[in-house]
């Protein structure tokens, strides 16, 4: 496989059965807002102001009704109103963590369900997004990754966990008004359930949209993606995106992240660092992130810690080191504090930044790598997951 040739995978994008009846504005790119305008009777000439007119009122004052918006003919709203529809994925339940963390179980086409995650910190709040319904990687450690892909989710699937999410906290600025910069969503990771890169038009028309300057507004450099390795299409997250980028590594020898991220056995450890050592944004202004996830008497020894400064030596990074979410039927263990401080210690010591995340939302399972559809959950077994993760 070339570095440019297309990551496919048999599952669908958009639901099986295309609904009927209005199209859903929420998602479409503003070359596709424009064809699909000038196809229900938009006059080409007029077409690419009214995708502006539109634009604002969706993306930047959260408005899903076309009567509210003013500066447009009452009889063009009407027209708009019977071929089209500004629909968000549904809210099933929310859940609000002792930290103020919060859990949206959000139902898509097709009756699907995945789980969004906001957490709010005193300098940010970030907003934790998923890009497939379950995973086909299977990371061992991963509850996503015990539940079997089901689809990729849609570009609007994608943006409108964030629109969901300003929704519920209130954030929509009201038109006309003063406007205010502080944001109480400000930062969107695209560490929820999947793997972004093997849904990457989706995920790429979302964010587009999420930063398109007379809509949402986030920076590029307040979106990160995170990937665990899918070598092709790292390239094309800088030039079609330009996002930040996170790697989920986790392991310092291929024989422990075959067990781990058994996409490793594709694409392994020196491939995959080979890859991000060309990627194009990366620089000391931009570093790359490296997820390791500590695992009790797994990876989380002194040797690991000396062995993952070696490996990423001349790549601009920092290490996020994460504290092991237990999870029903885990076959792993949190590695003790001591530990992980230890190995911190290590990491910092050779010029990284290596902060420990602080568990957030454990009590809802809404911390990293906990998330998984309430009614989709596998019920399987301690012994069944270790047995599958090689460790039985």
């Amino acid at each position: 496989m070339t570095a440019t040739a297309p990551i496919t995978q048999d599952v669908h994008t958009i639901p099986r059965k295309l609904p009927e009846g209005p199209v859903n504005l929420v998602g479409l790119t503003r070359d596709a807002l424009r064809d699909a305008l000038i196809a229900a009777g938009t006059p080409e000439r007029q077409a690419k102001m009214r995708v502006g007119q539109i634009w604002q009122w969706i993306y930047q004052w959260g408005v899903r009704d076309f009567e509210a918006m003013t500066n447009l003919s009452k009889a063009y709203r009407a027209e708009l109103g019977q071929k089209f529809v500004i629909e968000l994925p549904e809210v099933v339940s929310k859940q609000v963590s002792a930290d103020g963390t919060r859990k949206y179980l959000v139902r898509i086409a097709g009756g699907h369900e995945v789980e969004t995650v906001y957490i709010p910190e005193a300098d940010r709040g970030t907003l934790c997004i998923s890009s497939q319904v379950g995973c086909t990687l299977t990371c061992s450690f991963c509850h996503t990754g015990t539940q079997k892909l089901v689809r990729n989710l849609t570009a609007g699937e994608i943006v409108g966990q964030v629109m969901l999410a300003r929704d519920d906290l209130g954030e929509w600025p009201v038109p006309g008004a003063p406007k205010d910069e502080t944001r109480l969503l400000s930062n969107v990771v695209l560490m929820g359930m999947g793997e972004p890169l093997y849904n990457f038009d989706a995920v790429r028309d979302a964010m587009k949209i999420a930063m398109d300057p007379e809509g949402i507004q986030l920076s590029r450099r307040r979106i990160t993606l995170s990937t665990s390795g899918v070598v092709p299409e790292i390239a094309k997250t800088a030039e079609q995106i330009g996002c930040q980028l996170a790697v989920s590594f986790h392991a310092t020898t291929d024989e422990v992240r075959d067990k781990l991220v058994p996409i490793n056995k594709k694409w392994n450890i020196e491939t995959l660092l080979n890859t991000l050592r060309d990627y194009p944004k990366v620089s000391n202004s931009e570093r790359i992130t490296f997820e390791y996830v500590m695992l009790k008497g797994v990876n989380d020894s002194d040797a690991d810690a000396r062995r993952l400064v070696k490996l990423i030596s001349g790549i601009p990074a920092k290490i996020n080191l994460i504290p092991f979410n237990e999870w029903p039927g885990a076959p792993y263990q949190r590695s003790d504090w001591e530990r992980i401080e230890s190995f911190a210690d290590i990491v910092y010591k050779a010029g990284y930044a290596s902060p420990i995340r602080t568990p957030r939302g454990e009590d809802i399972m809404a911390a990293c790598g906990q998330l998984k559809s309430a009614t989709e959950r596998a019920r399987k077994s301690r012994k069944d997951i270790a047995a599958e993760a090689g460790l039985g």
